[in-house]
């Protein structure tokens, strides 16, 4: 049966006139745009304890305390704002009125889009609340993008899940898949993003980060899904702003598993002809996740699974993992070009390279579709380090030397492999040489 999914106000109504909840708003950027929902909804002064908006920098510091790294809109902002506010309601409400109720802090950190539009929208919501009367506490704390290019829409949005989180907290906290899945009601398509979950707390003890996190790529919620060494889940520009970003890009079930051998060859390629700090160098491995999703268009928990393994095993070689969507190179590098990286190189097969280079692999618009691809590309100061494949059928090792490529590609290829834009790795073992 599918899901009822109330409208905003229904949703905040039925919080405020639901007895148990009762908790606290603290807001920063945008206006108070989740407490203005549970106000205008009627009834507010059952759910709501406090609202508040410290937007002064000083102020904000004396309530929360200054941020080592400077940054406001922060996880660690907001697992500040969350603490402070939930240890205040759980200390200050403990009179006999109190007892039966839930408490629950809200917080988010966000910064909307400006006048000149030249900033990154972008926020932190998250939510500490109790299941039981008394008990201990539950977090959910996510990261959203706001799409939207006007202030006034991307407020209503927050709002709108900033309604939504509570609403998912209370009434869906007990399947995990919906609960995320509610975050986006009565949002439209292309408003939002959400490229971070974290659910901790005896409630989701058996919630898998990495699944959940996967579970918003499936959804169409994010473009990817990226996890450090640990395995943790992390929001790009944490990990990934003004690094230099070298990525082996893998399929899920292809046919032959990464060769790390000549990857490893590709990144100190990349050290030496970028000119890379090595602490300043991050190495990804990536997970496609479109060649599954063509099949399938919807992926079950079974192959969310077998993704969050693979993402699991990988993060085990000692290598970040990235999970995308992305099927040719120059959409990931639009994607990591949202963290300023200072240069990225893509690992490919050259095999991945014949295709581009191929009239047939495209539509009639070939080559606008190829001066499209190599702009997008190239213009996010990529560098592609080609490893070659075996042609078994003719017994030939294949590189961009000897690649076939279309004859109204020729000049263009030839031109990006003479500035390096392409190059192959170099002194590779033949051994390690696989065919595709």
């Amino acid at each position: 049966m599918a899901r009822e999914i109330l409208e905003t106000k229904r949703k905040a109504l039925k919080i405020n006139l639901d007895y148990a909840i009762y908790g606290t708003f603290a807001e920063i950027g945008a206006g108070q745009e989740v407490a203005r929902n549970f106000f205008t909804a009627g009834a507010a002064s059952g759910t709501v304890a406090k609202t508040m908006s410290a937007y002064d920098m000083a102020f904000s510091n004396s309530i929360y305390g200054e941020e080592d790294s400077g940054r406001y809109v922060s996880e660690s902002r907001l697992e500040k704002m969350l603490a402070h506010e939930y240890n205040l309601l759980t200390e200050r409400l403990v009179a006999e009125k109190y007892r039966g109720r839930t408490f629950f802090s809200f917080a988010n950190t966000v910064t909307t889009i400006n006048f000149s539009k030249t900033n990154d929208p972008h926020g932190w919501l998250g939510i500490r609340f109790q299941v039981t009367p008394g008990g201990n506490f539950n977090d959910i704390v996510f990261h959203v993008r706001l799409l939207d290019s006007d202030a006034s829409l991307q407020q209503q949005v927050l709002g709108i899940l900033g309604v939504n989180l509570v609403y998912a907290a209370f009434y869906h906290n007990n399947d995990v898949q919906t609960m995320i899945e509610s975050l986006v009601d009565n949002l439209s398509v292309g408003s939002v993003e959400i490229d971070l979950i974290s659910l901790n707390g005896e409630l989701f003890k058996t919630a898998n980060d990495r699944l959940v996190n996967l579970y918003l790529l499936a959804k169409g919620f994010s473009a990817a899904a990226i996890f450090d060494k640990d395995g943790n889940a992390k929001q790009p520009k944490d990990l990934l702003y003004k690094k230099d970003i070298m990525i082996l890009r893998t399929k899920y079930r292809q046919k032959s598993t990464p060769n790390f051998d000549l990857f490893n060859r590709a990144v100190e390629q990349f050290k030496q002809c970028q000119d890379v700090h090595e602490e300043n160098l991050v190495v990804l491995i990536e997970v496609l996740m479109a060649n599954m999703l063509g099949e399938n268009q919807q992926l079950n928990t079974d192959d969310l699974l077998l993704f969050a393994k693979r993402a699991e095993e990988l993060s085990a070689t000692g290598n970040n993992v990235i999970v995308t969507n992305f099927s040719r190179n120059h959409k990931l590098a639009q994607y990591l070009s949202r963290c300023k990286p200072h240069s990225v190189g893509i690992s490919t097969n050259v095999a991945n390279l014949k295709r581009i280079f191929d009239s047939n692999s495209f539509t009639e618009n070939y080559t606008d579709e190829l001066l499209a691809y190599v702009s997008d590309l190239f213009s996010k100061n990529v560098k592609l380090y080609a490893y070659p494949y075996l042609d078994k059928k003719n017994n030939q090792i294949v590189t961009t030397r000897n690649m076939p490529v279309s004859a109204e590609a020729k000049p263009l290829y030839d031109f990006l492999i003479l500035n390096n834009y392409i190059s192959d790795i170099e002194d590779f073992d033949t051994r390690d040489v696989k065919t595709v």
